[in-house]
């Protein structure tokens, strides 16, 4: 079977084209400025030509989103598409975990599916370095330990930007040395090892607190970046919080 998987982040949109289980092609483009459903479609069409993907043989579009406003547009673009209606899932959607909360957003929610399914066996830890920097953790069982929420990178980085006069845009980069002697190697050092020492304190926090060495999974725009920087963190899987929301859509 083939899927379309989209996820509708405060950032950006993920499409994955799934072979069964397996997601070969993904592509991101850009939340804002939000589009109507007809410039969207638009866009779609674009991106599917691009990838040379024929919308009459996908079988099934699974969608997750944290921004509501935009998941009607995007389905109705979809539909138009396709001919057929999109899946929505959320938290309300079956799967072997135990959410908990009213309030847990679709990417976490699908962080968790797919640390379960994906890796069996042990205390997990999701780091997802979205528009937020979120730590969720789940024990053997599916049960939901629980979430933490703080501001994201980039989110931190352009308000530190924007509220400044005089510090410029940068690129996330790990610099020279943890000690910079120009404004944008301090920068970087500050958002590079500022959070890295932020996840790493998570980590450690979270692993007493369960009292255990949870397995940890990193995804989100910059996971990258961090992953090649500290031995807590196992594996880096951009594609982590798509696959999760394949997971809860598949059977449906």
């Amino acid at each position: 079977m083939t899927s379309i998987v989209i996820n509708i982040g405060n950032t950006n949109i993920r499409f994955g084209l799934f072979d069964d289980d397996n997601c070969d092609i993904s592509w991101i483009i850009n939340t804002k400025p939000y589009r109507t459903s007809d410039e969207m479609q638009m866009q779609f069409m674009m991106m599917y030509q691009t990838h040379k993907i024929e919308a009459r043989n996908i079988d099934k579009v699974i969608i997750g989103s944290v921004v509501p406003q935009l998941t009607h547009d995007i389905s109705r673009a979809i539909q138009k598409m396709h001919g057929k209606k999109p899946i929505i899932v959320d938290r309300n959607s079956p799967s072997q975990i135990q959410a908990k909360s009213k309030q847990m957003g679709t990417d976490i929610y699908a962080n968790l599916v797919a640390a379960h399914y994906m890796y069996p066996g042990n205390k997990k830890i999701i780091l997802d370095f979205g528009t937020a920097l979120t730590a969720s953790c789940i024990d053997e069982k599916g049960e939901t330990l629980g979430v933490i929420i703080a501001p994201g990178i980039i989110t931190s980085l352009n308000s530190l930007v924007g509220q400044t006069a005089q510090l410029p845009e940068i690129e996330l980069i790990k610099p020279k040395s943890v000690l910079g002697l120009d404004t944008v190697s301090c920068m970087q050092s500050g958002m590079v090892y500022g959070f890295l020492g932020m996840v790493e304190g998570f980590i450690d926090r979270i692993n007493d607190e369960v009292q255990d060495e949870c397995f940890v999974i990193a995804t989100g725009g910059v996971s990258h970046v961090y992953k090649p920087l500290t031995n807590k963190i196992h594996i880096a899987d951009r594609l982590h919080t798509l696959k999760g929301l394949y997971f809860l859509g598949k059977d449906l």
